[in-house]
């Protein structure tokens, strides 16, 4: 068959520059979101830090219409020719908007501390905190001297009277054992929880102490009270005879403590970098108010942006001009375009934060039972166009918000997409997350026999026996997705 040209006549859908650049904003994070609005400032002159002033003469946007400014009798004056160059030219630029763009990087560090974005120290992040007491010298001294001491996990591996040797040699502050233990306390009620814990007992303990009072996480104190030695070696049959517990009870406990952090210092440093090493900055924030969980956009260090009264007063003055040379013109001209693309990033932005809580509050409806929680067996089955369905967007707009995008929670800080799996039935016809098949196989394993090891085919059976529908090769699969090893390989380690 010959190869030919022919033309044909269809229409197709495309997208505007604009919708383009939209649609990269919705992409970025919002580490990333800080810098592009600098970088937008800094092309843009018309577009200015801060909250804008009320201004009683601009009313609507038909003082930025300049239309037929400057007509002629053919009505193709030569100002209109060139405010038509310079909107295709602005056309042009448009298309380079959400590009990354080379700037001066002894800037940065100035623009990043304007925003607010977290780039202190585990020890810096504790002095701010120890600031905020409002201390005496000698106890400042004390709290300085703590912090100073403290290793990478964020334990107080140094003895008090060290300190206070140290402190008398090189401050000649003679300090008592009980003034240390309290500024000691005032430091173990900072942020992270569990910070400046003299070993691994008092930081799950310290932990604890700022839950609420429930059944379990009482019972969970006495347990790192009371049988921290038995239960670091698992021994919780003999706890439970000593104790006269439940294993219901016992282990509702034992799920607690599993949910809690042993080395708070290192999670300082590693719960902000993603798996690229780049800082995260959560976008979302999820706070359990009294049962109630409260969804907000992480937005407090993006700046507010307005319009500039400058540019905006040489469009309307124009417009009661009537002689006007051609470099006026041409600064008008210019001046339109940066207001309507100030304009256009503006509501941008807003449209973007629109979006972003629109969708994981769909999110947070569906995986309400995790957030209170924190058990990743309560994780529902999810998809992209099951969110997509609850808010009505398209599922590659949703798939653009969960890419990159990370919610802090009290149990941690998740990306998006830890949150979408897909299902399996059970027995019964009911629809379970794969997480949860995994969750369950981890637990399984971590609690077998070490003599004794399961294999692939006896997990089979005991998730049968949980009324899970799953087959070995299925099983092995999840089993090498979490990285453990075959029964034979962890019988011999």
């Amino acid at each position: 068959m010959a190869l030919k040209q022919q033309q044909v006549l269809k229409q197709q859908q495309g997208l505007t520059q604009m919708q383009i650049q939209q649609i990269k904003l919705l992409e970025i994070p919002a580490l990333e979101m800080e810098e592009r609005i600098l970088r937008e400032i800094d092309n843009n002159p018309a577009l200015e830090l801060g909250e804008e002033l009320p201004d009683p003469q601009v009313n609507t946007e038909e003082d930025f219409d300049l239309g037929n400014e400057y007509p002629d009798e053919n009505n193709q004056s030569e100002s209109q020719n060139e405010l038509s160059d310079y909107d295709d030219d602005y056309d042009d630029r448009a298309a380079d908007y959400a590009e990354t763009q080379a700037y001066d990087p002894n800037a940065e560090s100035d623009r990043k501390t304007f925003l607010g974005v977290q780039t202190d120290s585990l020890q810096d992040f504790l002095r701010r905190q120890l600031s905020d007491l409002d201390l005496e010298e000698t106890e400042n001294w004390i709290g300085e001297y703590i912090i100073g001491c403290l290793d990478d996990d964020g334990y107080l591996r140094i003895q008090l009277d060290t300190i206070a040797d140290q402190l008398s040699f090189h401050r000649s502050l003679d300090v008592e054992e009980s003034q240390m233990e309290e500024v000691l306390t005032m430091i173990q009620d900072f942020e992270p929880a569990g910070i400046a814990a003299r070993n691994l007992q008092e930081c799950l303990l310290l932990q604890l102490q700022r839950k609420n009072p429930t059944k379990e996480v009482q019972n969970a104190i006495r347990l790192l009270e009371d049988y921290f030695e038995d239960f670091s070696s698992m021994k919780l049959q003999k706890i439970s005879q000593q104790w006269g517990i439940s294993e219901a009870d016992l282990d509702a406990a034992k799920k607690v403590i599993s949910r809690l952090n042993p080395k708070p210092g290192n999670d300082w440093e590693s719960s902000l970098m993603n798996e690229t090493g780049r800082a995260i900055t959560p976008d979302f924030l999820v706070d359990n108010i009294d049962g109630k969980l409260v969804l907000s956009l992480n937005d407090t260090n993006l700046p507010d942006l307005h319009v500039s009264a400058y540019y905006k007063e040489l469009i309307r003055s124009s417009k009661q001009s009537k002689n006007i040379s051609r470099e006026q013109k041409e600064a008008v001209v210019f001046a339109k375009q940066k207001v309507e693309a100030a304009n256009w990033f503006i509501n941008a932005i807003r449209q973007r934060q629109q979006t972003l809580m629109n969708s994981m509050q769909a999110i947070l409806d569906r995986q309400e039972a995790f957030f209170l929680s924190g058990e990743e067996r309560k994780l529902r089955p999810m998809r992209l166009k099951d969110v997509a369905a609850d808010t009505g967007l398209d599922i590659s707009t949703i798939s653009r918000v969960s890419n990159s995008k990370y919610v802090q929670s009290e149990f941690g800080i998740f990306p998006l997409k830890f949150f979408f799996s897909e299902s399996m039935q059970t027995t019964e016809g009911e629809e379970v997350s794969v997480r949860e098949i995994k969750s369950i196989i981890k637990e399984l394993i971590e609690q077998e026999d070490k003599n004794n090891t399961l294999t692939d085919d006896a997990l089979v059976k005991l998730l049968q026996e949980k009324g899970y529908k799953i087959a070995r090769r299925t099983v092995a699969k999840y089993r090498e997705q979490l990285h453990i090893p075959t029964s034979r390989q962890r019988s011999n380690a």
